[in-house]
């Protein structure tokens, strides 16, 4: 665990300077020529989980309704301004606790930009045959629906038995909810503190028997404002147990499934994926907390719902905060998106930012090469088995310092429930 260890160090160390924003009230950046992708945030939830960091607030359905008409908005303003979108992916939160919303919501995307791809997250209450018709009728090519596990004691450990059922029933719904759309996901997390091979084993087993078009097994990633609660209530996290869940989920998984990303696996190649950060090099972000990616700089909504739709209600943009990137950040940036999506063509990279890849990160790819994380053959960087892993390590890692940024975000905007 030296080389995993020394690698979380790093990346844990960048994420606080990448994720320094100026605070304020930026200009919104100009539309590319090309579309983007746009990840629209919508925040409610029946109830808040204990272990998530995601910028969620409790529902209430006059307060949803007043948002969902600022989020359309918002989108009308980049529309105007000249952007256009190939891909939507639509994340929270719940994006369908107030359906009719967000089938409007839907329906206004695919009149002003017929993106090819369009992927929204559910609950498993929500997977009920009519639910995915209506989403399938509007566009939508991927469900996500979080599982997070079929433990029954960590469902109960971690709230979700109550709301969303056991084991039995989420296998059941899930097997039910197959057909619908192109790609049905299955959300899943590892490496809680009580979680023991055999509950993961159990995990694995029971999505082979109701066989989802894709698993995404993401490790379980606290902020630095989560860690406490999650400590006394499940106990601390132990990585080396990570790295071990991994190899067996990888194994596991390989049967039926190909990797798409170091931890999502597909069983068709054409499948949409979570982390639409990989696939896209420019994003923008809607809805309050969103964090978008254009021109080379970092862009984020403000979190407070109330300011979100004053501002947006005045005709201005919500954002708050801005970080622009120098030529060497955006390359790492692109070399760790890059790769963990399996592999990285140098000659696009060369394109876009002027040089190889060997001149701007040669100490990285050196590294990499000498720790057996990645090979080169005909100008192609592509992740070993190990590598794999050690983007897994990478990437929880940024996420931890998005969730953390987003934390202090909430404390700054008076957001205290969790």
């Amino acid at each position: 665990m030296i080389v995993e260890n020394l690698i979380a160090r790093m990346v844990r160390k960048a994420s606080s300077r990448y994720f320094a924003f100026e605070d304020g009230r930026p200009q919104p950046p100009c539309a590319p020529a090309e579309p983007i992708h746009l990840y629209i945030h919508i925040p409610f939830c029946a109830e808040l989980c204990p272990y998530c960091s995601f910028h969620r607030v409790p529902y209430r359905e006059e307060r949803a309704r007043e948002y969902f008409r600022a989020l359309k908005r918002e989108i009308d303003m980049y529309r105007d301004r000249g952007f256009s979108f190939s891909g939507v992916y639509v994340g929270g939160g719940t994006p369908t606790i107030l359906l009719d919303e967000l089938l409007d919501l839907l329906a206004r995307v695919q009149r002003d930009f017929s993106p090819s791809e369009v992927s929204v997250e559910t609950n498993p209450d929500r997977l009920d045959a009519r639910t995915l018709e209506l989403l399938a009728d509007a566009g939508v090519k991927r469900v996500s629906v979080g599982i997070q596990t079929f433990s029954d004691p960590l469902l109960k450990s971690i709230g979700r038995y109550d709301k969303y059922g056991s084991s039995e029933v989420l296998k059941e719904r899930l097997a039910k909810a197959k057909g619908f759309v192109q790609t049905l996901n299955a959300d899943m997390i590892y490496n809680f503190p009580t979680q023991s091979r055999a509950m993961l084993e159990q995990d694995l087993e029971a999505l082979k028997e109701a066989s989802p078009d894709q698993i995404t097994f993401y490790p379980l990633m606290i902020s630095d404002a989560t860690r406490k609660k999650m400590t006394d209530l499940m106990g601390r996290v132990n990585y080396r147990k990570e790295r071990l869940f991994y190899s067996l989920i990888t194994s596991h998984l390989a049967q039926d499934y190909r990797a798409s990303s170091a931890w999502c696996f597909s069983k068709k190649d054409t499948s949409m994926i979570d982390e639409y950060v990989v696939v896209s090099q420019e994003y923008v972000g809607a809805g309050s907390g969103a964090f978008g990616l254009v021109g080379g700089g970092i862009y984020a909504n403000t979190f407070s719902l109330p300011a979100y739709c004053e501002r947006i209600f005045r005709g201005e943009f919500p954002l708050s905060a801005r970080r622009l990137f120098s030529v060497r950040e955006l390359s790492r940036y692109a070399f760790l998106m890059g790769l963990f999506g399996l592999s990285m063509d140098s000659a696009p990279f060369r394109k876009r930012f002027g040089s190889p890849p060997w001149w701007l990160l040669g100490p990285e790819l050196l590294f990499f090469l000498l720790t057996g994380g990645i090979r080169i053959e005909q100008g192609r960087i592509m992740l070993t088995p190990r590598g794999r892993y050690y983007w897994v390590v990478m990437m929880r890692e940024f996420f931890t310092g998005v969730d953390n940024f987003r934390d202090l975000s909430r404390e700054a905007a008076g957001i205290t429930a969790r």
